[in-house]
């Protein structure tokens, strides 16, 4: 099942990837008939796919592969065609949400979403593009045409309310609904309407005693993402607790929060079906690729300063070696950590992991 968009009467499935599809259009510098033409495929079926009426997820599998391949090869950008999986699993999360059905698991229930994933959806009921489509070119066109796969207004308030109601069902389940819980919650941090955040705090600061377990427990992963959120709601002191009590210190901790970020980052590739990864594997995800995940971050999400800086840490303390397999970044890195100590950024401890490492950083460049 594909997101869907319900205006009088009608629903339109598959919104966001038929978005990326036209984007991903856009970027040969095409137009439908023109792409159509070149696919060797109806322009109703083209145009139904950018705009969702035929969701890209109810296409064979062959035909999707096809699809891709030959976008590549007339110069689509590579960085917006891999962002047609998570725009459909996005679709899939909301359509389950929106038209919900008794005999269907929620998605959310059944897999670990990514980072990728969560933009998507985010882009959908905010308008927020996703970082790495933020400062693409935009092709001249002709009339009024969106600039996002935005949800209809009351589509949105329907989305978060459910959601809600979901992610308070799933903790009345207990264990079996702790995945769903966690997800749900922290898809709710993404509506700013005061009603919304005003349940939002109560509910993420009647579990803040959650911020207390340890890394080798199952509800690890639900003490995170509930101090993430409270972060991003603007309260920074659950996630500092988080790092000193139920981080700093801890080895099984420290290498959960390590796979968790390597799979949102997408350093581990695999799907995950539930949070055991984090404390049991996968160990094969790409180092270098997560240094570059944390470093970015570091630079774009000053929210969760204090956590991006205690994982660099924590990663180049783990992998000392890591600086030198791309200079470039360690250079920009350390200028970055400069930068925020020079400003005097983040409380004390924040400020210390900081100047440890600087510290780890300047010990590879010299």
């Amino acid at each position: 099942m594909a997101a869907s968009r319900v205006t009088r009467g009608r629903t339109t499935t598959g919104t966001i990837a038929g978005f990326v599809l036209r984007l991903a259009r856009e970027s040969t510098d095409r137009t439908q008939v023109a792409i159509a033409e070149a696919m060797s495929v109806d322009l109703a079926t083209w145009q139904g796919w950018e705009t969702g009426r035929r969701p890209l997820a109810n296409v064979k599998a062959g035909v999707l592969r096809h699809l891709r391949h030959r976008l590549l090869a007339l110069g689509a950008a590579p960085e917006v065609l891999r962002l047609l999986d998570p725009a459909m699993d996005a679709d899939r999360v909301i359509a389950a949400t929106l038209q919900p059905t008794e005999r269907d698991r929620h998605p959310l229930a059944d897999w670990v979403h990514t980072r990728d994933t969560a933009h998507m959806i985010a882009w959908a009921v905010n308008g927020v593009p996703p970082p790495c489509l933020a400062h693409r070119r935009k092709p001249g066109r002709r009339g009024p045409v969106a600039v996002a796969p935005l949800l209809p207004a009351l589509d949105r308030t329907t989305f978060f309310s459910r959601l809600r109601d979901i992610a308070e069902c799933a903790l009345r389940a207990g264990g079996d609904g702790m995945l769903l819980h966690r997800q749900a919650l922290y898809l709710c941090s993404y509506d700013r309407s005061p009603e919304a955040t005003s349940w939002m705090g109560h509910t993420l600061h009647t579990r803040r005693g959650l911020i207390s377990v340890r890394g080798g427990t199952s509800q690890w992963a639900t003490a995170r993402s509930t101090a993430t959120a409270l972060a991003r709601l603007g309260d920074r002191q659950p996630l500092l607790d988080f790092i000193a009590n139920d981080l700093a210190g801890d080895d099984e901790a420290e290498t959960a929060n390590l796979n968790y970020w390597a799979y949102w980052l997408g350093s581990i590739r695999e799907p995950q079906p539930d949070d055991g990864f984090m404390l049991h594997g996968p160990v094969n995800w790409e180092p270098v690729r997560l240094l570059h995940g944390l470093a970015t971050g570091l630079h774009q999400a000053p929210t969760y300063l204090d956590l991006y800086a205690h994982s660099l840490w924590a990663l180049l303390a783990t992998k000392p070696w890591l600086p030198l397999a791309d200079p470039g970044l360690t250079n920009d890195l350390s200028e970055r950590v400069v930068q925020l100590l020079d400003h005097g950024e983040g409380p004390p401890r924040t400020r210390r992991e900081l100047s440890s490492l600087h510290d780890l950083l300047r010990e590879k460049r010299t």
